[in-house]
């Protein structure tokens, strides 16, 4: 076994699930449609909660759309006061190539401030065809952000403590 998973091994010891506690992790959520943004922040919460992350070692910042979320995670990555992060929207599909616009620049927004900054990201943006996809996803993902979100931390953590 090497260093890192001897690390991950020691990480989970004891624990049936993924410990969060004392882990910072910041939301960034969409308001754009607002009820299907509310469920997937609703569920992430409640998880992130059920995982052991403190409510004060949460940061909640709801901005307009899915366009908007990149530059708040960006701004909280560089805070040195995050773990990880958690983005959260629904964009679902129009009438227009929008839909395209937005999904596909919400998606490689998240990803470059993943790479740029080192701080792990879930992205919990969905893009469906329409509500009752997004509705039907919503408490799935927004538990699955705050499962990978956790896990991330807690593996670049073990890495940086073995290397």
């Amino acid at each position: 076994m090497n260093k890192i998973e001897n690390r991950m091994d020691q990480a989970f010891e004891g624990h049936g699930d993924l410990p969060g506690k004392g882990l910072r992790v910041g939301i960034v959520c969409a308001r754009f449609n607002e009820q299907a943004c509310t469920e997937l922040l609703t569920s992430c919460l409640n998880e992130l909660n059920r995982l052991g992350v403190a409510y004060e070692d949460l940061t909640v910042v709801r901005v307009p759309g899915a366009l908007e979320i990149p530059l708040v995670l960006q701004t909280l990555a560089q805070s040195d006061q995050i773990d990880a992060l958690i983005a959260l929207g629904a964009v679902i599909r129009g009438e227009t190539y929008h839909f395209e616009l937005v999904s596909n620049e919400a998606g490689a927004g998240v990803s470059q401030v993943q790479l740029d900054t080192g701080i792990p990201i879930a992205n919990g943006i969905l893009t469906t065809e329409n509500d009752a996809q997004t509705h039907a996803r919503t408490s799935d993902k927004g538990r699955d952000c705050a499962q990978a979100a956790v896990e991330m931390a807690l593996t670049l953590a073990a890495i940086q403590a073995a290397v």
